[in-house]
């Protein structure tokens, strides 16, 4: 089997690449964002293993990572819609109504934060937990692991957002 070079790849499949993940994601900046983290998590396999069909490969890894990042934009959009609604409907003096609304905003961004801190895996698992509402025998089931692996990275990610949203929350 020969080696496969990610830079011939890229050369080969880019372009296909790009267009499927714009047409995945509809956004050029998740969409140029998911094809570098397609192309990372291509480098961490080819480090690990012989991948036999390299092309089909990375459009797994692609729509995997669309995924992910298509969750975790849905996520965020429906807090912060979540935290603005309450907002709004309390009929509180509009200035404050503004402040409310800022902090709710940085709030947001330090969970997204932390969110995007945590390893690729565990992020997974936690999106798919939290947002996604799936059991852990799911999850297990849907990424290849054990049951016990994603109990782990749930509390890895539980505890770092916690860690890291401590100011707010």
């Amino acid at each position: 089997m020969p080696t496969v070079s990610v830079d011939a790849l890229h050369r080969s499949e880019g372009l296909k690449l790009q267009r499927f993940l714009l047409r995945l994601l509809d956004n050029p900046a998740d969409a140029a964002d998911a094809m570098q983290e397609t192309y990372l998590r291509l480098i961490k396999a080819l480090n690990r293993t012989e991948i036999e069909h390299p092309p089909i490969f990375l459009f797994f890894v692609a729509r995997n990572v669309a995924n992910s990042l298509g969750e975790r934009r849905r996520f965020e959009a429906d807090l912060f819609r979540q935290v603005t609604d309450v907002h709004l409907a309390s009929g509180v003096d509009e200035t404050i109504r503004t402040e409310e609304q800022v902090v709710a905003r940085q709030q947001l961004r330090l969970v997204a934060a932390a969110i995007d801190e945590l390893p690729p895996r565990c992020r997974e698992v936690f999106l798919l937990s939290a947002f996604d509402g799936l059991a852990n025998g799911e999850i297990a089931a849907r990424l290849g692991i054990s049951r016990n692996m994603v109990e782990k990275h749930l509390m890895k990610a539980l505890l770092h957002t916690r860690r890291r949203c401590a100011d707010f929350f």
